[in-house]
């Protein structure tokens, strides 16, 4: 499993979500609370799948700096 590409699709999802949370957000017939929930969620969900791709893009260098 490509821990870079799964992050990759993650932040992309997470990137979907915050779109469609703004988007409940300025529906004057949304529920703000939930909207407000929904921003959280992705918030945390980028958060978690940059810390991914950050880890193994240092342990990918880490890996290449061993075998150079």
């Amino acid at each position: 499993m490509d821990a870079i590409a799964t992050a990759a699709s993650g932040m992309t999802t997470a990137f979907s979500q915050l779109d469609r949370a703004a988007s409940s957000i300025a529906s004057p017939q949304s529920d703000p609370a939930q909207g407000a929930v929904q921003l959280a969620e992705a918030k945390t969900g980028l958060a978690a799948n940059t810390a991914v791709f950050k880890t193994a893009d240092r342990m990918m260098g880490a890996l290449l700096d061993m075998i150079a």
